[in-house]
């Protein structure tokens, strides 16, 4: 499998750490101190599927490949307005594809898990040209009277064509439970039956404890990538990780002894989008010719659950219009 078309949206609303501070008892040092964020992006007259819609259609013009012959849309979310018809079903129409669908949450390993899929419908013959979205609005999850979860995310969508080629290398994906370091509870229907009292709850965030998984999950996954195919860091010549905290990736990057040029991030402008993360990252690594053709990446990814993907690859460069 190759990567043959990226896009990426972000909503037009941008929100500094000073502007938090006008109402949350934070300031721009505490939050740049302790994630290395300094603004998002925020939903705010746009909806989540302008955006997943926007990615995908810039996506499948970097492509060349019409939208009428993708063969699978895998969409990555979290959590939409909608339970169902899936956020998959809800673009389909209007991007101008006529294909199976469907949602995965694989939280913010979402992207790298649908890669991971995509990969074997290729293998197996399913589908010659598939598109994933992924589309986050990990805002919509936070208590927004709480500095310890709302000031780090943003929202986004990308998107990335993938079709017949010698692009991935390996996978590694792996999942354990660990709720109650990390959720987000959405109350149902109530039932003459069910006399389980449920209530929304707001994002639940156990800071240290989901740094230490995310560090160790990560640095599990890139070493067991590495060793299985006879490589070291040295032989990557970059890193896209997930875009959640700065000290998490510093802390990779640390173990790993690599510099720091190897490891390009925008969570400083962006925030913690979700399985969106890498594929925005990707997109405008892109577009801005910094992935060259051939160069060898390790992506590596974790997220509630707790759930890890990682994934080596071979970029083949891709012409914009």
């Amino acid at each position: 499998m190759k990567i043959i078309g990226t896009g990426s949206a972000l909503p037009e609303k941008s929100v500094t750490n000073d502007m938090l501070a006008g109402f949350l008892d934070t300031s721009d040092s505490w939050i740049t101190t302790r994630t290395g964020i300094h603004e998002r992006r925020l939903l705010s007259t746009e909806t989540l599927r302008e955006l997943a819609m926007k990615a995908g259609r810039a996506a499948l013009e970097s492509s060349g490949v019409r939208p009428e012959d993708i063969d699978y849309l895998i969409c990555s979310n979290v959590a939409n307005s909608y339970v169902s018809p899936s956020l998959g079903s809800i673009i389909l129409g209007p991007l101008g594809c006529c294909c199976p669908t469907f949602d995965l949450n694989g939280a913010c390993a979402g992207l790298v898990y649908a890669l991971d899929m995509a990969d074997a419908f290729l293998k197996t013959n399913r589908a010659r040209k598939i598109l994933i979205v992924a589309a986050e609005q990990p805002s919509r999850f936070c208590d927004w009277h709480d500095r310890a979860t709302s000031v780090l995310f943003g929202d986004g969508a990308a998107a990335l064509v993938v079709t017949e080629g010698e692009g991935f290398i390996d996978f590694r994906l792996t999942g354990d439970t660990h709720t109650d370091v990390m959720y987000y509870k959405r109350s149902l229907e109530p039932t003459p039956y069910d006399r389980v009292e449920e209530k929304t709850t707001p994002l639940v965030m156990e800071g240290r404890e989901v740094f230490r998984l995310a560090v160790e999950a990560s640095i599990r996954d890139v070493d067991a990538l590495l060793g299985r195919n006879g490589l070291t860091g040295a032989d990557i010549d970059m890193f896209l990780l997930h875009q959640a905290n700065m000290r998490i990736i510093e802390c990779i990057r640390q173990h790993l002894e690599q510099p720091k040029e190897k490891f390009p991030t925008n969570i400083q402008h962006y925030g913690n989008t979700s399985s969106a993360s890498i594929g925005i990252l990707m997109d405008e690594l892109s577009r801005a010719g910094r992935l060259k053709n051939g160069a060898t990446l390790l992506l590596s990814a974790f997220g509630g659950g707790f759930v890890t993907g990682a994934a080596l690859m071979k970029w083949s460069e891709i012409q914009y219009k």
